[in-house]
């Protein structure tokens, strides 16, 4: 392999090194490393290893190294949200993770104490988490945080890793357009919310876009690599704009999934969709690429079943094979809400199944394989809904979706997903955020001129599955009924509360 790109993709779960070309109009991907990134449990907190990912990253660079290629640049992409504590002599403590139950109330004490929902929305155009950075910085500014107040700089997770290669500190822009902090308008961090949480623009590096140069390999990194002054870019630091990136659509005609842990629905348009619908039904509006906006919402993906996978001891290990056995199940016995605050982080996804359950007069899933298929299919009239929202606010008409990420090789769900739309499913490509991350250096290095190129190079490069719908009557049916166990389970709560 000749000259060729460095990717460091970190998920929620696991994070991988890669490399990639460009040769005769196609891209070839290689995996170098993968490894775990696990939470870390200690004195009440969930916290991140931010170390043991940059000692990951150096791994990479010296297999690199050991196999002589000859690298262009490197980009890393993360989750969203999540930000490390810096000062001058370097990290101060590891970063606290989304997952972490402190900000579980934050959220709303900040809104009916700090500043409106409206306010908040209007201003900023993201949907309402709690774990979003504004909430983590207020809890963590409630609680009197030593990291925090002791902090200079503030770096979102890829950011910090690129200044522990660089020593420069930026701030990127698709992955602090997470942070419910910044006007999508302006693009830059709002001056209020900032001052709302004790904050203003200097604790936060420069904001970079994607495709623009951070520093070079410090001596530090060069020596225990053995390689020379890399650069390192600022791709599509958020791994949800580096997927998005990545669609090998042919035209703005189509939604996206974005399907793993998490699922993200949305469309890419060029300006920021905010308005009383896109806040009551809180959308929310992240930065991409080349100044496009994805305009999404948030979707408890494949964590549920990841979750309920830990606790079927009796399951069959392979996914294909859990999988087979799902589908001989009576279809739509038991439907639940995915996105339902039950499901956020409880002591067992299993048992929090069966209560929804017993909450909605259903059948209580019994088994794994019943309890898979109530997921998938739960999954894909979540989907549903979350589409036909879309179909309003687009400008445009949507023919496909595109369903990239690992989930893209779920072949049940991806099936009924188109059942459940009544459009064409394409799904690929399953590596979209690094290639995403990939193409966004090419485009740095002056190999691709913009996202079309980058895109019909993608699609150049695999070859796509294609789904389309069938059972229509089932499934409008079991849409129906699902939106029914909505209201059945927002009634039993006003009735227990």
């Amino acid at each position: 392999m000749g000259t060729c790109y460095f990717a460091v993709d970190l998920g929620a779960t696991s994070g991988r090194t890669i490399i990639g070309n460009l040769k005769e109009g196609k891209i070839i991907l290689e995996e170098l490393t993968r490894f775990d990134n696990n939470l870390i449990q200690v004195s009440g907190h969930f916290f991140w290893d931010i170390y043991a990912l940059y000692n990951e990253i150096i791994k990479g660079l010296k297999v690199a190294k050991q196999r002589n290629l000859n690298i262009t640049s490197i980009g890393i992409d993360t989750w969203g949200v999540d930000f490390v504590c810096v000062a001058d002599d370097g990290i101060i403590s590891q970063p606290i993770s989304y997952r972490d139950p402190h900000t579980f109330d934050a959220m709303n004490d900040y809104l009916e104490n700090v500043m409106s929902r409206e306010q908040v929305y209007n201003t900023t155009g993201i949907q309402f988490l709690n774990f979003n950075t504004l909430y983590q910085l207020y809890a963590m500014q409630r609680a009197e945080n030593s990291a925090l107040a002791n902090a200079q700089k503030l770096l979102f997770i890829p950011d910090a890793l690129s200044y522990m290669l660089t020593g420069n500190m930026v701030c990127e822009y698709t992955v602090a357009s997470t942070a419910q902090l910044l006007d999508p308008c302006t693009k830059q961090l709002d001056p209020r919310l900032l001052a709302s949480v004790g904050l203003s623009q200097s604790k936060f590096g420069r904001i970079v876009m994607p495709g623009e140069f951070i520093g070079t390999l410090t001596s530090e990194v060069q020596a225990m690599t053995g390689l020379g002054a890399i650069p390192v870019v600022a791709v599509a630091g958020h791994d949800t704009a580096s997927a998005v990136a990545a669609v090998p659509a042919k035209n703005e005609n189509f939604a996206y999934l974005s399907s793993g842990t998490w699922s993200l629905m949305g469309i890419e348009t060029k300006d920021a969709i905010i308005n009383n619908l896109s806040y009551e039904r809180n959308f929310t509006n992240e930065g991409g690429i080349e100044g496009t906006t994805r305009f999404l919402k948030n979707i408890c993906g494949m964590w549920i079943y990841e979750r309920c996978r830990k606790e079927w001891t009796d399951a069959p290990k392979s996914h294909p094979e859990l999988q087979a056995e799902a589908m001989k199940q009576p279809a739509f016995q038991s439907i639940i809400n995915p996105d339902d605050e039950m499901f956020a982080n409880p002591t067992s996804m299993v048992e929090a199944i069966k209560e929804y359950c017993r909450m909605t007069d259903q059948h209580v899933p019994e088994g794994y394989a019943e309890t898979c298929r109530c997921i998938f299919e739960s999954l894909a009239l979540r989907y549903r809904q979350v589409f036909g929202y879309l179909t309003e606010f687009g400008a445009f008409p949507i023919d496909v979706l595109h369903i990239i990420g690992g989930g893209s090789l779920n072949a049940y769900l991806n099936q009924f997903t188109a059942n459940s739309l009544g459009i064409e499913v394409l799904a690929g490509p399953q590596e979209g955020t690094a290639l995403g991350n990939i193409m966004v250096q090419a485009k740095a290095a002056g190999e691709v001129s913009d996202i079309w190129d980058m895109r019909r190079i993608i699609a150049n490069s695999l070859e796509l599955k294609a789904f389309h719908p069938t059972d229509k009557e089932e499934w409008e049916a079991a849409y129906q009924r699902y939106l029914g166990i909505l209201k059945l389970k927002e009634t039993e709560e006003d009735r227990r509360s």
